[in-house]
């Protein structure tokens, strides 16, 4: 399965629309995950027409956006054997979010926003993946960074891709 991730869009604070070359990039995804600070549901809209959208709360989203059925404080998902959530904020506390998390729901692949800055890192077996902004990395306009991540039965690898 191959899944885009982007987040921390801020349309239209950050840019206008999101920038064409996403539309590019995510070309073929099986999903789009968004990690939050959608700001206008337009931009699940604008992602659904590549391929099916899911999308955590982000700190900074309108109540219109919060009611979308696409969006949720926290997504579970389960993909080729591994748990995924879908959060805006990493949890800082991860030993202390997964003694409250029932073992079967305990993530494989934690996917994440809010920081703006693109990050992928193995943490005690869990791959964590912050694909940066399209829009406002490290809270600069500007070209920034969306994510892919490839999962099968056997492993979940997660690359950054600069726009």
């Amino acid at each position: 399965m191959r899944i885009g991730l982007i987040t921390d869009t801020h349309i239209p604070v950050a840019a206008p629309e999101l920038p064409p070359r996403v539309a590019e990039i995510f070309q073929g995804v099986d999903l789009i995950l968004h990690a939050g600070d959608v700001y206008s549901r337009s931009v699940l809209d604008d992602l659904e027409r590549i391929a099916p959208v899911l999308a955590a709360s982000g700190d900074d989203d309108p109540l219109d956006t919060l009611r979308d059925e696409r969006v949720k404080l926290k997504h579970i998902l389960k993909f080729e054997g591994h748990t995924l959530w879908l959060v805006h904020e990493r949890p800082y506390s991860f030993q202390f979010a997964m003694r409250q998390t029932e073992p079967e729901d305990r993530p494989d692949i934690v996917v994440y926003g809010h920081s703006h800055a693109a990050q992928v890192q193995n943490y005690d077996g869990v791959l964590f993946v912050g694909s940066g902004s399209p829009t406002f990395l490290h809270y600069t306009r500007g070209p920034g960074t969306v994510g892919i991540l490839e999962i099968s039965p056997e492993d979940a690898q997660a690359s950054i891709v600069k726009l």
